[in-house]
């Protein structure tokens, strides 16, 4: 260690690393609130959902940059119309809009889209005061988010979630991200919207594999969170298989409010601990979106991730056998096929090495301990949960379906 000598040349003890080693501790505490609104025709001119969300005493006018789906511009070719329409009666400043490709395709191939949206985004000097609105499906508002995340350290994201998968679940949370070596989510941040607007017209334009898809997002939170829930979708299966609006409506309130109150309540909205209660089915469900090169749908691959970690909760003493065989009911009885070839491909071990990894910490996977309660486990049997995919994968279960369909009355 080097020695401190006054001017005069004079020895003096060294200083100890303890001495010098000053420590200040800081404590930030930022409060976000959004609104999340549930509408019909958000674009009409009499709606005032949408204007209503900036201030009335602003010098100028909002600027406003619109991001539509490409899957959605083509059931709604009008719809460039009618924001411009809507922007001319309400007095914003709309520029002109940017199409994305829609589906999982933009957020496994975001390179082109995201140049395109960063240089639009500095050619029309859209700044930390302006807003992108991005209208589409949860890819897009998946993809579309990170970029305005990371523009400028954060341009203000409002989002109109257009399937039941987007307006239940990824559209009205605090994550973004895009897919990136292979990976799902591996480039991503935490950054609340400004604003959701789930407009239910939007919906039925869904092709009838989105329809169902989201139905599995409310089924996972049912499970976690309220029997009540779970016990209406399980009665309701037929009626929402078929998407009727009453009981499908009815689905994406409570679903999306359950999310909101648990972000909120958590205590950890941004994940920085490992318990990750909201990914409950999502390990393998992940891996087997990949694995099908985003044949599946995200619903339909966490169906088969909650079905997976029912039977393993049976077979571990979490669930009873009738709990588990209302589980698969009425996944069944929503139209979503439990098993795929991916299932029968996928390495149990790796898979949950891999999710370990993603949580950037141990092991933490959510088993249900009961219909809307649930526990963290750190330590899984890979070869019992295999011996639970191959139930899956053969689809001969009977020693777990005990209730007949006929028995809830659908």
């Amino acid at each position: 260690m080097s020695q401190i000598h006054s001017t005069k040349n004079k020895h003096v003890a060294p200083l100890s690393f303890a001495a010098v080693t000053e420590t200040v501790h800081t404590r930030i505490q930022v409060s976000f609130n959004y609104p999340v609104s549930f509408t019909r025709d958000a674009l009409n001119l009499r709606n005032m959902t949408l204007a209503n969300l900036f201030p009335r005493t602003l010098p100028s006018s909002p600027k406003i940059m619109p991001v539509i789906d490409s899957e959605v511009l083509h059931h709604h070719a009008d719809l460039p119309h009618k924001l411009q329409a809507y922007a001319e009666r309400h007095g914003f400043n709309l520029l002109p809009h940017e199409v994305v490709r829609g589906g999982e395709i933009c957020k496994q191939e975001p390179e082109a889209m995201l140049e395109a949206l960063y240089r639009r985004i500095a050619d029309e000097q859209v700044d930390r005061h302006s807003y992108l609105l991005v209208i589409g499906g949860g890819a897009v508002l998946d993809a579309v988010g990170y970029a305005a995340a990371t523009a400028h350290r954060g341009i203000r994201l409002i989002r109109m979630p257009t399937t039941t998968l987007a307006q239940n679940d990824a559209g009205i949370g605090v994550k973004n991200a895009i897919n990136h070596q292979q990976r799902k989510n591996y480039l991503g941040t935490f950054a609340p919207p400004f604003a959701v607007i789930n407009d239910f017209d939007f919906l039925d334009t869904q092709s009838e594999r989105d329809k169902r898809a989201g139905i599995a997002e409310a089924v996972k939170v049912a499970l976690l969170k309220d029997s009540d829930f779970f016990n209406y979708l399980l009665a309701h299966r037929t009626s929402l298989t078929d998407f009727h609006h009453e009981a499908a409506l009815t689905m994406i309130k409570r679903c999306a409010s359950l999310h909101l109150a648990h972000i909120a309540g958590s205590g950890d909205p941004f994940e920085m601990g490992s318990a990750r209660p909201l990914d409950f089915g999502h390990w393998s469900a992940h891996k087997l979106e990949a694995l099908s090169g985003h044949r599946l749908r995200h619903g339909e691959a966490v169906a088969i991730g909650i079905a997976l970690d029912s039977l393993y909760a049976w077979q571990t003493g979490r669930l009873s056998k009738q709990q588990c065989a209302d589980i698969l009911i009425c996944l069944e009885g929503a139209g979503f096929q439990l098993s795929c070839a991916e299932l029968e491909a996928m390495n149990m071990q790796d898979a949950l090495n891999e999710f370990r990894e993603h949580l950037g910490g141990n092991l933490c996977i959510t088993l249900l301990s009961g219909i809307g309660a649930a526990s963290e486990v750190s330590d899984i049997d890979a070869q019992l949960m295999q011996r639970c995919a191959q139930w899956l994968i053969q689809g001969h279960l009977p020693h777990i379906k005990l209730k007949l369909d006929a028995t809830y009355g659908q």
